[in-house]
């Protein structure tokens, strides 16, 4: 028999889940599998601090908080970062045309070179469309530090895009 707050979190994670992977997708530049970590990880140290999240004044707000900080967890455990992750195992350098959706893998592998709080100030800001003040809370950063980064993330897009000649032809 479950009790009323174990009810509450499978409510939670009911109605919830699908949009929060969606978000760790997006953090975690396309990797399915760390988005997936992402958000177990999200939602054990949610249910740890389950009544905290309920009293909280602005639970979306809390939610992308732990959710950055589980990232920043994430990256730094020492097997990731000796970890590459590939779709295909690469016997031989492809050599064909950039297909079309390929796009979106080339936007993905731009992403992935920009570190994980850049990226989250980028996907908050344009595909959250968050205000630099909802940012800076998630981020637990200063509302400068949300726009400079967003500038510096933007400047290196264009940079690894400009480099990619599979953009060019876009």
């Amino acid at each position: 028999m479950r009790s009323e707050r174990d009810e509450q979190f499978h409510r939670f994670v009911v109605s919830r889940r699908s949009g929060l992977v969606r978000t760790a997708t997006l953090l975690t530049a396309g990797d399915a599998h760390l988005a997936e970590d992402l958000v177990q990880s999200v939602l054990t140290k949610l249910y740890v601090a389950w009544p905290a999240f309920q009293r909280a004044d602005n639970p979306d707000g809390y939610l992308r908080r732990v959710m950055v900080n589980a990232l920043t967890d994430e990256r730094r455990r020492w097997w990731r970062r000796r970890e590459e992750a590939m779709a295909d195992v690469p016997d031989l350098p492809a050599a064909e045309p950039v297909r079309t959706g390929e796009l979106a893998d080339g936007l993905r592998a731009a992403l992935r070179q920009l570190p994980p709080r850049m990226r989250a100030a980028l996907v908050f800001r344009y595909v959250y469309d968050l205000d630099v003040a909802d940012t800076a809370d998630a981020l637990g950063c200063s509302e400068g530090t949300v726009k400079s980064q967003t500038a510096r993330a933007l400047e290196r897009l264009r940079v690894v895009i400009g480099q990619n000649p599979s953009f060019a032809h876009r």
